[in-house]
């Protein structure tokens, strides 16, 4: 149940870069990691969901996301179908809209939502607020306040500091079910800023220092709190399933061990998310049937080991799901010949896309709306923000006549792009249009010169 892609066969060998005299259609026509509905058009156009992208862009101006629903509610459905006996969460930090909540939903997902905010969008659109689970390393009086007035389902515990507040807002009369967060001692992920289960960082209680034995001890001593199971992220962007089982190892050892000191038996395990996926034609992603047979199969050996009835699993997928049904959509401002370098600059940049200057991802944009049949040339595509690292694609291949007015689509654009969009140079963010059976509609309407006089309330 790993999720393929039509476009290209799994086994199938990552392209031959192109070469200097090919024309740049034959290198950058790898469909591979771009939704799976996406079909070519005529004039060197692309259509997503039945939908033509020259056509969005035109009808709703860029920079704009495109989001696949039918590629969310399948990758749904995928995860479903490798975990049926587990719990599987949405992470909504990746991307969270009104219409998202009710794909998920609809689905039968749960969520996982990290703020206020995300967690009062999510009810408010209808979702069930026992089936969310609550997560942060610095929640705020009012993320708790929130959480425990809408009724979520579980809340992750993440310091001993919010252990006595959580209580004391509970109060006497009260119940909250918790989980507590686990940091393993485990390098994976994709980028070292990504990395949570080592013990150098912010999030969790570690293993090694005994940090999180003692919390344990204490939430099992507030009858207001029902500690459900132990909780474990690793991290992001992991490809390989051992990093997985070596987390589920040592979860079951820390579960064995507070039944042998406190007599009980969790019966909840989440296992985070944290899945790889590719942004790259030829690029790694994890093999999802693979991690759900092999994570499943060792939860089962270990707690036999143990003595411990198996515990019901927790995952919660996020980039996985909403990341590969998106794509950005941005028109050419410039284009500069700088010495040996190629620039062309769009109308956005690191302020709806800040991952490549945080994180150095690359992507790989294509040229929509027309068909060239010039030379590739390697190019860089920059933002048109006052920074020198706004760099959206480093050293990629391009038609050579690349010139302003065209029209540049980025696959892979669902996750972590208007999530983490900032206001930078006031520029506004990008809207959200849902694409499906050749329909597009307006999710999330683009930010505006008016909300931003709106806001600005001190003169």
């Amino acid at each position: 149940m790993s999720i393929t892609h039509p476009h290209t066969p799994a086994s199938a060998p990552a392209p031959a870069p192109a070469s200097a005299s090919a024309p740049a259609s034959a290198a950058l026509d790898d469909l591979s990691v771009w939704p799976a509905s996406t079909v070519r058009g005529p004039h060197g156009d692309l259509a997503v969901g039945g939908v033509a992208l020259a056509e969005i862009a035109e009808r709703f101006g860029t920079p704009a996301y495109v989001l696949d629903e039918a590629e969310v509610r399948e990758r749904c459905r995928t995860y479903r179908a490798a975990f049926p006996d587990a719990h599987v969460l949405y992470a909504a930090k990746a991307f969270l809209s009104r219409a998202m909540v009710h794909w998920v939903d609809e689905e039968g997902l749960g969520l996982d939502v990290c703020s206020a905010g995300e967690l009062e969008l999510a009810v408010t659109a209808g979702f069930p607020a026992e089936k969310i689970v609550l997560h942060g390393n610095a929640k705020s009086p009012h993320d708790l306040e929130t959480a425990l007035r809408l009724g979520v389902g579980r809340i992750v515990i993440d310091s001993p500091s919010e252990i006595a507040r959580l209580a004391a807002a509970v109060g006497s009369d009260g119940r909250q079910k918790v989980m507590v967060r686990i940091v393993p001692g485990i390098t994976a992920g994709g980028h070292e800023k990504i990395r949570t289960g080592t013990d150098d960082q912010k999030f969790g209680l570690s293993l090694a220092d005994g940090y999180a034995h003692h919390a344990i001890a204490r939430i099992l001593d507030q009858p207001q709190l029902e500690l459900t199971g132990l909780h474990c992220h690793l991290g992001s962007q992991i490809t390989t399933v051992k990093p997985y089982l070596t987390a589920v190892r040592r979860m079951v050892g820390l579960m064995a061990r507070i039944r042998d000191s406190h007599g009980v038996v969790l019966p909840e395990l989440d296992m985070g998310g944290g899945h790889g996926i590719a942004y790259r034609p030829g690029e790694d992603s994890l093999d999802l049937a693979a991690l759900a047979r092999r994570m499943r199969a060792e939860l089962a050996e270990c707690c036999a080991g143990a003595a411990l009835a198996v515990p019901r699993l927790l995952i919660e997928p996020g980039r996985a799901v909403a990341g590969p049904a998106g794509v950005a959509l941005y028109r050419v401002l410039a284009v500069k010949h700088t010495g040996e370098k190629v620039f062309v600059a769009v109308d956005g940049g690191m302020s709806d896309n800040p991952r490549p200057a945080l994180y150095g991802v690359r992507y790989a944009p294509r040229l929509i709306g027309r068909h060239s049949t010039a030379a590739a040339a390697t190019t860089t595509v920059v933002g048109r923000h006052c920074e020198a690292g706004d760099v959206l694609a480093a050293d990629v291949e391009l038609p050579g006549d690349i010139h302003p007015g065209d029209l540049l689509a980025v696959p892979v654009a669902g996750a972590y792009h208007l999530s983490m969009a900032s206001g930078y140079n006031l520029v506004g963010r990008p809207p959200v249009i849902a694409v499906a059976d050749g329909l597009a509609r307006l999710l999330v309407r683009r930010e505006s010169l008016d909300d931003y006089r709106s806001r600005d309330v001190g003169l």
